[in-house]
């Protein structure tokens, strides 16, 4: 059946006279609006945050995977633009939303900028315009919630407008894969919506892969993600368990990893971080329990990776005390504090989590991480010192991440005891260190 509200999109698209809008200029919106802005597409980031909003105006990038020189190249043609101004929705023809969408204290889905960003588009959306999700959320949002509130003026989806769920597959720091090559999933809520999310999407991503539906592409990022969390579970419960039996897990793993086949490796650390892994599978469980399901794997998994800061902290009074330390009134140096190495992103990093405990029984805590000048979180407030007189002063050395220019031989020299959650010491042996 003909469509001329799609084609006139789809035609818009093709040529390059569509403009994209995005909300939401984080992690994800931001490296978007680049790559559609070297597509050719005209892009207009929104954003709540003035700061972020200028920066952007001035081609100044705030997000590590976004190069200056490339943002500023677009800016300064006037392909890419951002603004506070919501109601310039209306000369979009293409949105994607990209908000957070983080747990609340109880770890339910808090969806309130997901919504909000939703609400504004329907404030001001006219007939012809797609409409994206790209945030991770539960399965059913996009038809439960979304479609709802984009319906209220009366337009009929996949005639008058066009919805789609998208989820982004960013990880921060990745040289290899980033938003460009990264295969992209999209669920329309019909086939028409499908296609239109596929044309706009094909203009600046290598490969796209569509499924039946919205709720089949969130449930895609949740299975991604929850596969991470459960198996990052299980090694990290092996690690518990090779304790007990006075054996490396780091050679266990290394060994079974020579199986070519049937075997992916993990590895363990001090917990989880990112915005994605630790909370996603959780969106899943909350969705099931609304279904009177329970998720037995994801909530293990959780609780294991949740408990991992309170073992490296267990692991750390342990070793203090074979050295007749104790560890309150003791100097504890913290080597990196972003949630992954070689990254600047501190979200749900495992340090904080861990800075805490150590602060709450009374150590002098100080940390060292390039990427990461200084920490202030829910009464954290330190800033990266100097490693080298740093950890010869401590009591005792914790890597929680495990950067790639950071020394470790040299320091390890210098230190009285070095605790690896992360074997970053990989093929060093010396009487002070002690791993995971």
């Amino acid at each position: 059946m003909a469509n001329a509200t799609l084609d006139a999109l789809k035609a818009r698209i093709s040529s390059g006279e569509a403009r994209v809008g995005i909300l939401g200029l984080g992690y994800v919106g931001l490296p978007l609006a680049v790559e559609f802005g070297s597509a050719g597409l005209k892009v207009t980031g929104f954003d709540l945050s003035e700061a972020k909003v200028n920066s952007l105006n001035k081609g100044e990038s705030y997000i590590q995977d976004v190069e200056t020189a490339r943002l500023k190249a677009l800016v300064d043609r006037s392909i890419v633009e951002a603004t506070t101004d919501f109601s310039k929705i209306r000369d979009c023809d293409a949105l994607i939303i990209c908000v957070p969408t983080p747990l609340s204290k109880t770890k339910d889905p808090d969806l309130s900028m997901v919504v909000s960003a939703t609400r504004k588009i329907a404030d001001h959306m006219r007939a012809g315009q797609l409409v994206v999700l790209e945030s991770t959320t539960y399965p059913g949002t996009t038809d439960e919630l979304i479609l709802p509130m984009l319906s209220e003026k009366g337009l009929k989806v996949g005639t008058d407008f066009f919805l789609a769920f998208s989820p982004e597959r960013v990880d921060p720091g990745n040289p290899k894969f980033h938003t460009h090559n990264t295969p992209k999933v999209i669920g329309g809520m019909t086939p028409a919506c499908g296609d239109a999310a596929r044309t706009l999407y094909l203009k600046a991503i290598e490969k796209i892969i569509l499924v039946s539906s919205p709720r089949a592409a969130e449930m895609v990022k949740l299975l991604e993600n929850t596969f991470r969390s459960v198996n990052i579970g299980l090694v990290n419960e092996v690690a518990l368990m090779c304790r007990r039996l006075d054996v490396s897990v780091w050679e266990v793993i290394d060994a079974a990893a020579t199986k070519p086949f049937g075997f992916m490796p993990f590895y363990p650390g001090p917990g989880l971080g990112g915005h994605c892994i630790p909370i996603d599978p959780l969106y899943l469980s909350w969705k099931l329990k609304t279904l009177n399901y329970r998720a037995r794997f994801i909530e293990l998994a959780s609780e294991i990776n949740a408990g991992m800061p309170e073992y490296v902290v267990a692991r750390l009074v342990e070793a203090l005390n074979d050295r007749e330390r104790s560890l309150r009134g003791s100097r504890i140096h913290i080597l990196g504090a972003a949630y992954k190495k070689d990254i600047e992103d501190v979200r749900e990093s495992p340090a904080i989590d861990f800075i805490r405990i150590l602060q709450s029984k009374g150590a002098k805590v100080t940390y060292t991480d390039s990427w990461v000048p200084t920490l202030e979180h829910e009464g954290i407030d330190l800033k990266s010192i100097d490693a080298v007189p740093a950890v010869a002063d401590a009591d005792a050395v914790v890597i929680i991440t495990d950067h790639s220019n950071v020394p470790y031989a040299d320091l390890l020299k210098r230190s009285k005891l070095v605790l690896d959650a992360r074997n970053a010491t990989r093929g060093l042996e010396a009487p002070n260190l002690v791993r995971l």
